[in-house]
């Protein structure tokens, strides 16, 4: 199994998969190839993620962590298009391991057969779609990050493995985004682990008894901050 290939698919220079690809690399995990698209989507979402984490690590570009190592590398204009289709059925990878993309179609979806992982920055099925620990907070959710495969909904697949991250007093919410970035690269790495060794689990998934969240508006991060502030996030460690 350990001869087993995987594309990394991501959108451009994204700190998320940045973060994601770097632990793989550390593991021994090289992917045959890098598929990034280069569109203003991900121009957006990288801005949005680094202004998430503002103030911490983030991990090194592509080019500085592919430097002197042979892997294929494309950019494609969108991941739902001909080109990346292609791209797919050219390179035959038996797994896909997404690092930050946009919501991929079940054309694109079912070209690996191993499927597509993909690695949540929240808890599912707690917390589904974006801006996981603004929402979590929010709601009074525990913390944490799930690796799931993917399938045609938002973030409904099956998991392979989860873990809430602990919430000290004191921590700020840029903190608690960057650890649920790292801890979402530490999940993908283990679940990569698993399938090389033929060793992977899958879960279903159970009903979310929340919706699936959108980008949380400044009203709902000023509830997130005042929560985080003046102690009354439900979910502190003591």
């Amino acid at each position: 199994m350990s001869g087993r290939r995987f594309v990394f698919m991501v959108l451009e220079e994204h700190p998320y998969g940045r973060e994601m690809l770097m632990q793989l690399m550390e593991a021994g995990h090289i992917p045959s190839a890098l598929i990034e698209e280069a569109s203003p989507i991900a121009d957006e979402e990288r801005e949005k993620f680094l202004t998430r984490i503002e103030g911490h690590r983030v991990a090194p570009t592509f080019t500085e962590l592919l430097k002197g190592i042979d892997v294929q590398r494309y950019k494609v204009p969108h991941h739902n298009r001909r080109r990346c289709r292609e791209l797919l059925e050219e390179l035959k990878p038996d797994l896909g391991v997404l690092g930050g993309t946009r919501i991929l179609r079940k054309s694109i979806l079912e070209i690996p057969p191993d499927g597509m992982l993909n690695s949540h920055p929240g808890l599912l099925p707690e917390v589904r779609g974006s801006a996981s620990v603004a929402w979590s907070i929010y709601h009074d959710v525990p913390i944490g990050s799930t690796c799931h495969f993917i399938d045609p909904d938002i973030d409904t697949g099956d998991i392979v493995v989860k873990r809430v991250i602990p919430v000290h007093r004191g921590d700020t919410y840029e903190l608690l985004c960057w650890k649920t970035l790292v801890m979402a690269g530490t999940l993908m790495t283990e679940a990569v682990t698993m399938w090389r060794k033929g060793e992977v689990t899958r879960m279903p998934q159970g009903e979310g008894a929340l919706p699936t969240f959108k980008v949380a508006p400044p009203e709902v991060l000023e509830v997130v901050y005042g929560k985080l502030a003046d102690g009354t996030y439900r979910h502190f460690v003591n």
